[in-house]
């Protein structure tokens, strides 16, 4: 098999199963317990959490568990209106955010807000310009993503985070497809909040984090139950995800610079080569060393797909979140019609070789060579 999906999910790192399997079968005690298991268990998500916030460059005690990207997203934005609530009920993002953060903000539109949508250009790109413009007195949240999940577009955060540095609105990130494979770190960054997930780096899915900045030193929990996480986030802690997290972490850690290498030379190299195939086209102005999105204009995706992957070959027609809408990412885009539906997204992990790139560049001239455009 030739798996090159990994912005919809990295196969689980044999360190992060281990300490898993550690967890659920032998360090097995609720971290809220008091007696000695339990205690155990406490010191040792507290020591992962540590590993966590230290590859963010931030804070442990202002990490906190969450159960994915999607919760991280929705409490930060309803976290940071409840603190601003007196300010105003105005909210700035662009119109190609994960699915996490726009069916949010569609709720909240229905309870009132009101929300400016940038519209990147042809390329995909935002600006900081375009948020200093659409900013107003009553504008209580910017919330932008890092990289973008579909085109790997690096968003400006820490100039739209200098550009509210004396303002009071509050600053959010999807970091979930930047988190180790960009360089940041959440005091570079500037952002108030940033959201974190577990298995796009080869931990388990079931497990993400939120970073709650000094701005909000009271943050309002989105969930109401016992006291776990300073009572910020309630429900008895998932300690075999967070030790896979933490290990998967680490292991990006101890091997960082040469992961970024090894997914950048890649890319470029699948790029070089997929260019020559007849019809097909780079979309967006991808950043990210591990995202690649391109069109084979006229060829429909959902067929690519399903043709590739009868030949064991994985990749996506967009982002894993659409399940075959169109994507409004390339909506927002401009993008036409016809390189719209032949669209695919190509990402990369570590574990990516040379002959998954060959085996892709193949199968795609011969779906070329072979098929009639339908478009």
């Amino acid at each position: 098999m030739h798996y090159l999906d990994y912005a919809a999910t990295a196969p689980v790192l044999p360190a992060a199963a281990e300490a898993m399997l550690r967890e659920l079968t032998e360090d097995f005690g609720n971290p809220s317990a008091q007696y000695a298991l339990g205690r155990a268990a406490r010191d040792r998500m507290e020591e992962r959490r540590a590993v966590i916030a230290a590859a963010l460059g931030g804070e442990a005690c202002r990490l906190r568990f969450t159960s994915c990207g999607t919760e991280g997203d929705n409490w930060a934005i309803r976290a940071a209106l409840w603190q601003n609530r007196r300010l105003g009920k105005h909210i700035i993002t662009t119109a190609v955010e994960h699915s996490a953060v726009l069916a949010c903000l569609k709720a909240l539109e229905s309870e009132g807000y009101e929300v400016t949508y940038l519209k990147p250009d042809s390329r995909g790109n935002i600006t900081a310009a375009q948020v200093a413009e659409a900013l107003r007195a009553d504008t209580a949240l910017v919330s932008v993503m890092l990289v973008n999940n579909e085109i790997g577009n690096r968003y400006p955060i820490e100039d739209i985070a200098a550009l509210l540095q004396n303002r009071d609105t509050l600053l959010h990130t999807d970091a979930v497809q930047a988190f180790l494979k960009i360089p940041f770190t959440a005091r570079t960054l500037g952002a108030d909040l940033i959201t974190l997930s577990a298995h796009k780096l080869g931990g388990p899915k079931g497990i993400g984090a939120l970073y709650i900045g000094p701005r909000l030193p009271h943050p309002r929990p989105l969930l109401y139950g016992g006291g776990q996480e300073d009572g910020l986030r309630p429900g008895t802690e998932p300690t075999a995800q967070i030790a896979g997290f933490a290990a998967a972490v680490a292991h990006w850690q101890a091997n960082l610079n040469r992961f970024r290498a090894h997914m950048s030379a890649l890319r470029a190299e699948a790029l070089t080569r997929l260019k020559t195939i007849p019809g097909l086209v780079e979309v967006g102005a991808g950043a990210a060393p591990h995202i690649l999105s391109v069109s084979l204009t006229g060829y429909p995706s959902q067929n690519i797909v399903t043709d590739l992957s009868d030949r064991g070959i994985c990749i996506s027609a967009g982002s894993a979140c659409h399940r075959g809408r169109a994507s409004h990412v390339l909506t927002a885009m401009s993008i036409d019609k016809r390189t719209a539906a032949g669209t695919l997204r190509v990402s990369l992990g570590p574990e990516t070789t040379m002959a998954d790139i060959e085996a892709l560049a193949e199968a795609l001239a011969d779906h070329q060579s072979r098929r009639f455009p339908m478009l």
